[in-house]
């Protein structure tokens, strides 16, 4: 950005980063050497014996700052905590020659020792000081204060969705109580891998650019490789190359990475988004509904403490057992029609009748899909295994042992979203082969969401592939539903936006 685009408070900052140059104090050291973290400090004194805080050096960015002669109080926050910081002027000369050219969103550091001021707010009494970085730009800083009725009152609130997305550092700094969010995030995850590694199950990693796409039903993001000379798909799913690991002799295999399907954005969907897959041999979808159960019970415990959390303003419980109810059983109970059997045509006309907004030209499956989403998926707010699903839209699922036309297929709902999905999976080559020739008359027709026939993964699968169950979790619903967030974008550090108009 050119000086003439600034506005009067980022040329004050440009002006005063001059005379701190001028003075002989370089602006961005190198490095200091920090002893404690404001948490630490705040946590650890003690009125009786605080001598272990006695010799400490801190830092972190300025929020607050008050001059009154001789003596200035300073307030830094660093990875989401405040402590006060107090001057004196004979004792910091050199830095408080220039703390009038110091701003809120400076990064400064201290070396000093904790105590409790007048009024009873541990600080820190500087000895030392210096200025870590200038910052150039004006931070969107809230101002509290507190009403008659003792009540805090935030005014000018960095609230704007757009920018907080867009500028998610910003978010961080004036918003500390965001990191919250991120942090469960990360022990979600942690405590995944520790269930799943506590089992013996390997993770691994799989490829994303792949030479076909597949294992789920969506349009894939494609690019070229130069010295190759070939077109390459960022990958939709993991499930085909985990299942070729387990048919290379692996009993347990799972990865927790990113996945790329090139589709619309809403508060579930992302064009990126991470997923976990788990690959169990010799197991079935009854086995992994059973570890499912545990496994998101003991997830929402490490997130929250207990079993249970809110969303949306419903508490919705994770305790086992959750309930278990087939596709079509729960088509009836919120339809009140049978629907199992029926054709494209009565299919369409049953939409019309009840309501639901479809595309004339759909397919069996698309009409049947669309309704159990709009009449049926709103009601799932308890955890809820819908079981059961057709051939027709499961194209990686065994066939069901005892109600032909079914597969042996789970979808995991809560608080009316998709959280998992789970096969017991098909391990037969000539029933694979024919479900994916299906697949690609599909595409050849205009659905360009169906899958492809991957040869290779065909291959595999007539290699040999015991009994297998498997299953997906999204890890940015899951996330959004343990941390009570609505929107995906809310879980997400970094979201994808529309491009800033300029």
């Amino acid at each position: 950005m050119s000086d003439q685009t600034r506005n009067d408070q980022e040329l004050r900052r440009l002006e005063e980063l001059r005379i701190i140059r001028e003075s002989g104090v370089n602006p961005y050291p190198p490095v200091f050497e920090k002893t404690h973290s404001n948490i630490s400090v705040l946590e650890t004194f003690s009125d009786e014996d605080a001598s272990h805080l006695a010799e400490i050096a801190v830092a972190g960015r300025i929020m607050a700052v008050r001059v009154m002669g001789k003596a200035a109080f300073m307030h830094i926050q660093d990875d989401g905590a405040r402590l006060q910081l107090y001057f004196r002027k004979d004792e910091t000369p050199q830095f408080y020659e220039l703390i009038h050219t110091l701003d809120i969103g400076d990064i400064i550091g201290a070396r000093g020792f904790a105590f409790r001021t007048r009024t009873g707010e541990i600080s820190v009494h500087a000895r030392e000081a210096a200025l870590l970085c200038k910052s150039l730009r004006v931070l969107p800083v809230p101002k509290e204060e507190t009403d008659a009725d003792g009540n805090k009152v935030v005014h000018d609130a960095f609230v704007d969705k757009e920018l907080r997305y867009r500028r998610r550092y910003v978010d961080l700094i004036v918003n500390p109580h965001i990191r919250d969010v991120f942090v469960k995030r990360s022990k979600i995850i942690a405590e995944m891998r520790r269930f799943f590694d506590g089992r013996g199950w390997l993770e691994v990693e799989t490829p994303i650019l792949q030479p076909l796409y597949g294992g789920a039903s969506a349009r894939p993001f494609v690019t070229h490789h130069n010295a190759l000379d070939v077109r390459l798909y960022m990958r939709i799913a993991l499930e085909l190359y985990l299942k070729r690991l387990i048919v290379g002799g692996f009993e347990g295999v799972y990865e927790i990475s990113k996945n790329f399907r090139n589709e619309g954005m809403d508060k579930t969907h992302n064009p990126e988004f991470t997923m976990m897959e788990l690959y169990v041999a010799y197991r079935d979808y009854f086995w992994m509904m059973n570890m499912t159960e545990n496994l998101i019970c003991r997830l929402c415990v490490a997130a929250n403490g207990e079993s249970s959390t809110k969303f949306a303003g419903n508490h919705i419980s994770f305790a086992a057992p959750f309930r278990r109810a087939t596709m079509y059983d729960l088509l009836r109970e919120y339809t009140g029609l049978d629907l199992f059997g029926k054709s494209r045509e009565e299919l369409l006309a049953t939409a019309r009748e009840i309501g639901v907004e479809v595309d004339s030209t759909a397919g069996a499956m698309k009409l049947l899909d669309e309704i159990f989403s709009q009449k049926v998926q709103p009601n799932l707010i308890q955890p809820t295994f819908v079981m059961d699903y057709p051939v027709e839209m499961s194209p990686l699922a065994k066939a069901h042992r005892s109600t032909p036309g079914l597969t042996e297929r789970f979808e995991l709902f809560a608080a009316g979203a998709e959280l998992a999905n789970c096969f017991t999976e098909l391990n037969d080559p000539i029933d694979q082969r024919a479900r994916l020739e299906e697949q690609a008359a599909l595409r050849i027709s205009g659905d360009d969401e169906a899958m492809t026939l991957d040869e290779d993964f065909i291959y595999a699968i007539e290699v040999g592939m015991p009994p297998t169950a498997g299953i997906g979790i999204g890890i940015d619903r899951l996330v959004m539903l343990l941390t009570g967030q609505e929107s995906i974008r809310d879980v997400l550090f970094f979201p994808q936006m529309r491009p800033e108009k300029q």
